[in-house]
Order: C-alpha cells, then structure tokens, then sequence
C-alpha cells in the first residue's frame, strides 16, 4: 500500500505553498520493508531562489508529518551523502511534480 496516495491533494497543495517542485518517496516505505518505528522518507526538490534554511525544512517536516499522520524525515538531494545520493534520486517514486 501506498501511503501518500490517499494524500495527494492535500500533499499537491503543500507542495504548491512550500515552492517544492518535486516530491519523491525513498527508503523503507517504498520498498515495503518499514516498521512501526520507520519514518516516511521524501525528497523534496525546490524551486530556484527559495532560501530555505534547516528551519524552514524542520518546519516542513512537521507540517507533512501531520498530513499524512506518521513522523516524515524531509532530505533534498543536496544533503544526501555522495557515496548514495545518485542511487537514492534514480530509485525515489515521485509523488508530486510540478
């Protein structure tokens, strides 16, 4: 199942409000293999010229986590470590593009 499909609309008016112009799900939900205890891991893509700080992404990260009703770990690709990030991006489902 996945989780973000009952969310769309109200993820697409997030996105649209926060400037992200992609939104993609990775990690243990989309290979099916999370736990109680596991996170929503998304990736989020910007607009050019946001200026969002680590605040900005905190607050995001709250903000999805009350939409879709589970803790979100928010991440850009740019913050991604180097040895996976190119692995993670190619494997990533988007969920929202602009």
């Amino acid at each position: 199942m996945d989780i973000l499909n009952r969310y769309s609309k109200k993820l697409k008016d997030f996105c649209k409000a926060n400037r992200i112009k992609k939104l993609s799900l990775f990690g243990s939900y989309l290979k099916n293999s999370y736990s109680a205890e596991s996170d929503i891991d998304l990736l989020a893509e910007f607009e050019k010229n946001t200026g969002y700080g680590l605040l900005d992404i905190a607050r995001m990260e709250r903000e999805l986590s009350e939409i879709i009703g589970a803790k979100v770990d928010l991440r850009t690709p740019e913050e991604l470590s180097r040895f996976f990030r190119d692995t993670i991006v190619k494997e990533a489902v988007v969920k929202y593009e602009a």
